[in-house]
């Protein structure tokens, strides 16, 4: 791990720790540099489940949405969300999920961002979300 990759991570786990939303979902960093990010999350069935037992599509969002801005931060710095479009593509029924953001696309202001959510379940990982977003600069001029 290089010193940006390090100090990357560090500046994410900042951010959970004074971001309440992300904090409550026990967002933890799984890896990021390089335009590419990866976070986790044990599912809550108290917290993050719908009426059919199923991870709440807000969670499989948060998911998608994370992955995608951290994986535009590790190359454009302070960054927000200007949108994201969500396709679920199967029910999350699991012990944890997983997200992974890849910059596809980095513009002088705006990141094009490809983001994949997946559900852990006795130990078999399955695909339930695929995400594109757009992730502006903050303080772009």
């Amino acid at each position: 791990m290089n010193a940006h990759t390090t100090g990357m991570r560090q500046k994410l786990e900042g951010i959970i720790a004074i971001t309440p939303f992300a904090r409550a979902m026990g967002a933890r960093v799984r890896e990021v540099g390089d335009g590419m990010a990866e976070l986790e999350i044990d599912v809550s069935p108290e917290l993050m489940l719908q009426h059919h037992g199923y991870v709440h599509g807000a969670v499989v969002g948060f998911m998608a949405d994370s992955a995608c801005a951290w994986a535009a931060a590790s190359l454009a710095g302070d960054v927000v969300t200007a949108e994201y479009k969500l396709n679920l593509l199967a029910p999350a029924k699991g012990e944890r999920l997983w997200a992974r953001g890849r910059v596809l696309k980095a513009g002088r202001r705006m990141l094009v961002v490809q983001g994949e959510v997946f559900v852990v379940d006795q130990g078999r990982e399955k695909q339930v979300a695929v995400a594109l977003a757009t992730i502006a600069q903050v303080g772009a001029a």
